[in-house]
């Protein structure tokens, strides 16, 4: 997700070169809403008021007050799937991965991002409907998360570290992106206690990564200086 220029008043969705098209426009001006206001107080005359267009266009182009914050949300995720996945291919070690999903983070805590996707989690607990559209978009941040946790314990297998049973890449991966979800209510809300156990747990964890990070580099450095085996004549 986007941050929004040094001095920026309003959340956004697509930088200001990206707003070309009527669509477009509708989706920034519903996100902006939506980080703002809230989604019980989402109006589709304000917002085609914002995006400078004919109220007619958003049932148009959307048909329904939740298809247009369905694909807000999944314009959002798009971005952030992006950006993970392309953090989690990247080069560097564990702890520095997690030190950007942590800058990540802050970065869609400004941007509105946070706010939005706690919106609509909210009000799927009232509307089936959008809570059945609103899941799987959940689940594959989920899976992004996953991810990154089994390339995690490949490398501290071959490192010599290998957790018993129960403690499987799936169960990790859950605590993890059940942590976040609850830390980004905190934060939402403003519980400022809950925030300091939080960054303590953020940290801890990353230190955790170093010494995976630093056995990893050891091993490497060992397996290049062994000598290789020669096949006997």
């Amino acid at each position: 997700m986007k941050r929004p220029d040094s001095g920026a008043e309003r959340p956004q969705l697509f930088a200001a070169a990206d707003l070309g098209t009527t669509k477009a426009k509708i989706l920034d001006a519903a996100y902006r809403r939506l980080a703002r206001e809230g989604y019980a107080a989402l109006s589709m005359r304000e917002i085609a008021k914002d995006a400078g267009v004919n109220h007619a266009l958003i049932n148009y182009h959307f048909r329904t007050k939740d298809q247009l914050v369905i694909d807000v949300l999944d314009e959002a995720n798009r971005q952030l799937l992006q950006r993970q996945q392309q953090m989690y291919r990247g080069s560097g070690g564990f702890a520095d991965k997690w030190a950007q999903a942590r800058r990540f983070y802050e970065t869609d805590l400004a941007s509105g991002f946070v706010r939005v996707q706690a919106e609509l989690w909210a009000a799927g607990m009232s509307n089936p409907e959008l809570r059945e559209k609103f899941l799987p978009r959940i689940r594959a941040w989920k899976e992004v998360v996953l991810g990154g946790v089994r390339e995690a314990f490949a490398t501290a297998e071959a490192c010599g570290v290998k957790l018993p049973a129960p403690f499987s890449a799936e169960v990790v991966a859950t605590w993890i992106s059940e942590f976040w979800l609850g830390m980004e209510f905190a934060d939402l809300i403003g519980a400022r206690e809950e925030q300091v156990a939080h960054r303590a747990a953020l940290d801890a964890m990353e230190r955790l990564l170093e010494r995976l990070d630093a056995q990893a580099r050891k091993r490497g450095t060992a397996a290049r200086r062994r000598p290789s085996k020669r096949r006997r004549t």
